[in-house]
């Protein structure tokens, strides 16, 4: 059967372009390969369209390939910066694109694809333009079409029409940009007509942004709020005179960054400002003329509005039309949304532990099916197709308030448009199958081509009825995710990476199961798809321990049953289900641990699936043991002839039996600054520079105290956010702090690895090209390593400028990668962090940091940047890693 060829739109001219960019992976990865053919159709950020060529969807960040390396002077500041900011001309922009892919023009969209997926957010993306566009030249897309997609941007509109309909509405004042800049009595207006708490927020904006809460009586944070709501910023002479070069640099990075700044270009007066170190430089010449500058972005917004907080229980909910039921709208269970902090601003949105997740929102089921009933009529009145996601808040009053309908959602894994539908039970894959099945419906009413969409859902609907058919034929997969190390959230991250990408492939049918209970006893129980898709590990933990099904969603279900049995082939979704060891060998194909720190890298795991014949991804157990042990490394590495920092071991017992004569030995030995760390713990968590003393004996009263929680004075002499997790240990590790010394060059690096066996049997290892990890503090976060847009990393590591001088470091560094590999015995794949110091003869130095024997797998990891140079996509290097833990298998048992 031919597939039906999709384009998916991501990226764009917007603020929230780096959402839209992690979105359109998703869709990209979970599509169902056996039906779909995806086509990845970047926007860039002067509105050209390119066929983005595949291994750039990985990047961490739009900024990690867009623009070219090439195009973009050094920063004198070191700011990194988008496409606009080099203010190329056309000719130019077109010249970049090709470097990334195939730049196309909307006349050739339909000799590409069949359909369009659009997970473009803001304007340029959900108000209607690309929709007209599409329609112009006959592409049937997904979502809602042009007219409700004018509705779902513009609050303004929104807000009359919803008062005409007699909704519940906050009071509310929109203001127009010249106001907003200039009525010198607007303060006191809102303060009169709105009160306190009151919300200022930009008129026609996506989700969240340009979002401010104003709790008092202030005049400047007002202004402040109006400013940030039309994207304006406003800079002090005597502010920027007292500032040093690297608190201006922050300055101007936070004012000016796209996703909680103001963006760029920018103009002060007359002057246009393209580049931040354009901007830099304006200010330190324009502060001695100037008392104040006034900077407006080129997208700023054309007003704005002031309403009043809503006391009660934020929610968001989202609205499909089941076709299976002629089309009616029908609200999936709404999510409260606890929030880290007062404001659920765009990093609470999209950033994993900001904030909670709870579905259904806690209220009883009358409440909740007003939800439900005020969503599905806001559908309606605004004409929304195919689905829509609708915020709003359910007042202390007893009323439902819904201020913020939008025609798209955040398609993030763990997103509310794939929390929501896993209630029903529908994983991503089958999810995103019903969207585009339910959109080509609404095409075929509403467009000028029905046959061309009828077509498309025969073969949709003929596709379903076979892929349920085929599912028990594929290769089963036991992807085991949790734990209870500090990095057990990054696991659950992992695992389903891992879980969605097997099971949107043609080969594999692959089963959650989370780890949890202790060093003592494990536990191990198959997830149904709404637990897999909580908010993390302990969130799911919990669902696990003490499994009760809501009421209201079993109701739910059962209206939405058609749904979830024409997609997953089940009449209801299961209950978490505790399984043995036994159950891995009698099941399953192959294991595929995604776990991190212990259990899961230490050994012990895999000498279980070893007992039991079941194959197993990475390294084998003797191995596992040496890996997760930090100082048994280096010390290894070091008797080797292997470079690695000064480290030294130090115990608890040794710590509490003489604290003072402990912390001289480590001073007798080491020079602050230096680094601590956990002696087996996962990569980054609770990696620390330690500068004296007072930090030393924080560091070990937090390390090895006994209690749960952790010394709160301890913890803010270390600096340690609420939301950081920090582990308790019996010892920690003290290494030197690693320099440049002498060296010209001096770069952190983190390098991956695979293996595979040659025809005769032998065990051959691929070091793959290494990516230059770049911290934003003084150590990599696990943030920056793992999760979508926050860390940066350069692939292939930018060893020197010149080709040819940096291949030869590059296969110096892979060499001496290779020899360790060899030593420590890593099979399947593995990840080595270190240090490079590059001396002005090309002489290279490799220091070792550590090594991991499970890499982290979650979509932004650079393993998967590195695995592409080599043209493996990530489900390949999955492919790979399976098929070799299944050869190994069978030649150890032959």
């Amino acid at each position: 059967m031919k597939k039906i060829r999709v384009g998916i739109f991501f990226g764009g001219r917007s603020k929230e372009r780096e959402v839209s960019f992690a979105g359109g992976r998703t869709v990209f990865d979970n599509l169902d390969k056996s039906l779909f053919v995806p086509v990845p159709v970047f926007v860039d950020g002067y509105g050209n369209f390119v066929l983005l060529s595949w291994d750039l969807i990985y990047k961490g960040s739009i900024r990690d390939f867009f623009p070219p390396e090439y195009a973009m002077p050094s920063s004198e500041h070191g700011f990194q910066v988008y496409a606009e900011s080099l203010n190329a001309d056309p000719e130019t922009q077109k010249k970049l694109l090709s470097d990334i892919g195939t730049p196309l023009e909307p006349s050739a969209f339909k000799s590409l694809f069949d359909l369009a997926f659009l997970c473009l957010h803001g304007p340029y993306g959900e108000d209607g333009r690309l929709q007209g566009l599409l329609e112009y030249y006959e592409i049937p897309y997904t979502g809602s079409g042009i007219l409700p997609s004018c509705f779902g941007i513009d609050k303004t509109l929104q807000h009359k029409f919803m008062q005409q309909a007699e909704f519940n509405c906050p009071a509310r004042m929109a203001i127009s940009r010249n106001e907003g800049l200039h009525d010198a009595l607007l303060f006191q207006k809102a303060v009169n007509t709105i009160g306190f708490p009151m919300v200022i927020k930009p008129a026609s904006q996506g989700s969240s942004i340009g979002v401010s809460i104003l709790q008092d009586h202030d005049p400047e944070l007002f202004r402040e709020s109006i400013l940030k709501s039309l994207f304006c910023a406003e800079i002090k002479a005597a502010v920027w005179k007292q500032k040093d070069t690297a608190e201006k640099e922050r300055l101007v990075r936070r004012l000016f960054d796209i996703r909680e700044g103001i963006g760029l270009p920018v103009m002060e007066g007359e002057t246009l400002l393209h580049h931040p170190d354009a901007v830099y430089n304006y200010v330190e010449e324009q502060v001695g003329r100037k008392d104040l500058l006034f900077f407006e972005s080129l997208d700023a917004d054309h007003g704005l509005l002031i309403e009043s907080f809503i006391r009660g229980k934020e929610f968001s909910c989202i609205v499909i039309e089941n076709y299976l039921d002629g089309l009616n709208p029908v609200a999936l269970p709404p999510t409260e949304i606890i929030k880290g902090q007062k404001l659920f601003d765009y990093r609470s949105k999209y950033l994993p532990g900001l904030s909670r997740k709870i579905t259904p929102i806690d209220l009883p089921a009358e409440a909740i099916q007003s939800i439900r009933e005020e969503c599905c009529r806001l559908y309606h009145l605004f004409g929304f197709d195919a689905y829509a996601r609708i915020d709003g808040f359910y007042g202390d009053d007893g009323k439902v308030y819904l201020n913020d309908p939008n025609t798209t959602s955040g398609m993030m894994p763990s997103s509310f448009f794939f929390h929501q539908a896993a209630e029903i039970g529908l994983n991503p894959s089958q999810f995103l199958s019903f969207i585009i099945r339910v959109s080509l419906e609404k095409r075929q009413i509403k467009s000028q081509q029905p046959f061309f969409c009828a077509s498309l859902i025969h073969q949709i609907d003929k596709a379903l009825e076979q892929g349920n058919r085929e599912r028990a034929q594929k290769k089963k997969v036991a992807v085991i995710l949790g734990g209870y190390s500090s990095e057990r959230h990054i696991s659950v991250e992992s695992g389903r990476n891992i879980y969605e990408k097997l099971f949107s492939s043609e080969a594999y049918s692959p089963t959650p199961v989370f780890l949890t209970g202790s060093s003592h006893k494990n536990r191990f129980f198959i997830l149904p798809v709404n637990l897999l898709l909580k908010d993390n590990a302990d969130d799911i933990r919990d669902k696990v321990l003490n499994y009760k099904r809501h009421p209201y969603l079993e109701e739910i279900g059962r209206e939405l049953a058609a749904i979830t049995q024409t997609y997953t082939g089940a009449q209801a979704l299961p209950k978490p289900l505790e399984i043995s060891f036994t159950t891995f060998r009698d099941d399953f194909d192959a294991v595929f641990i995604a776990l991190h720190g212990r259990p899961g890298e230490d050994g012990t795991l895999q000498a279980v699936m070893e007992k039991l014949q079941v194959p197993y991804n990475g390294s084998p157990s003797e191995s596992s043991a040496i890996t997760i042990n930090k100082y048994k490394t280096n010390e290894l590495l070091m008797q080797n002839g292997f470079l690695c920092a000064q480290h030294q071991m130090v115990s608890s017992d040794e710590y509490m039996g003489g604290k003072e004569a402990c912390m001289q030995r480590i001073e007798s030995d080491f020079t602050y600054p230096f680094i601590a760390k956990p002696v087996d713990d996962g990569c980054s968590s609770a990696v620390k520079k330690i500068r004296n003393r007072e930090e030393l004996k924080a560091f070990a009263t937090l390390m090895f105290r006994q209690e749960e929680e952790p010394d709160t004075h301890a913890s803010e002499i270390l600096h340690i956010k609420s939301s950081e997790e920090f582990p308790r240990k019996k010892e920690m590790l003290i290494e030197s702090l690693i320099s440049a010394e002498n060296a010209a060059h001096f770069l952190e690096i983190t390098i991956g690895l695979m293996t595979s066996y040659d025809e005769n049997g032998k065990l051959v290892y691929k070091i793959f090209e290494a990516s230059e990890a770049l911290a934003g503090g003084e150590v990599l976060s696990l943030e920056e390593k793992f999760l979508a847009g926050e860390g940066q990393n350069i692939t292939p590591a930018r060893y020197a400028s010149e080709v040819a001088t940096r291949t030869s470091i590059s296969e110096a560094v892979k060499a001496e990668i290779l020899k360790a590999a060899k030593l420590l015995n890593l099979q399947g794949y593995a990840r080595i962090d270190a240090f490079v110091r590059i001396f002005d003869d090309y002489r290279t130095e490799v220091i070792f940091i550590e090594v991991n024997s499970l890499p982290g797998m979650t979509p932004a990891t650079c393993i998967f940047h590195q695995t592409a140079l080599e043209g493996m996509t990530p489900l390949d290097f999955i492919d790979h890693i399976l098929r070799f833990g299944i050869e190994r298998k069978n030649r150890n048992a032959s």
